[in-house]
């Protein structure tokens, strides 16, 4: 789910009072979730990195929440469709990076 697919995939939502704010709030998530993955690997600190990256997954959570809640055409269904099924593969990546990263600090910390 691209930041760059979704604000495409915004500009053919009804210009509805519902439709226009989330689109906006859409398009903040999505475009959060990127921003946060790309400081997550310029991290400083190892707690940097877990704290960037929990914020990709729960920006990738809302993203596919958002998504969901989104009335659409019906010839536009399949690209929602297909934006909620990858904000939901990031966000288990995401979950599965911060797991093992926690594994890897236990373990690398026990002496």
């Amino acid at each position: 789910m691209s930041a760059k697919r979704v604000r495409e995939y915004v500009k053919i939502l009804p210009k509805t009072i519902a439709g226009i704010e989330d689109a906006r709030q859409l398009v903040r998530s999505s475009g959060s979730v990127g921003a946060n993955d790309i400081e997550a690997e310029e991290s400083l600190s190892k707690k940097d990195f877990l704290t960037r990256i929990k914020i990709s997954r729960k920006e990738a959570k809302e993203s596919q929440y958002r998504l969901e809640l989104i009335d659409v055409r019906k010839d536009a269904i399949n690209e929602r469709d297909a934006l909620i099924q990858e904000a939901g593969e990031l966000t288990k990546i995401f979950g599965s990076i911060v797991q093992k990263s926690k594994q890897f600090f236990i373990s690398y910390f026990r002496f």
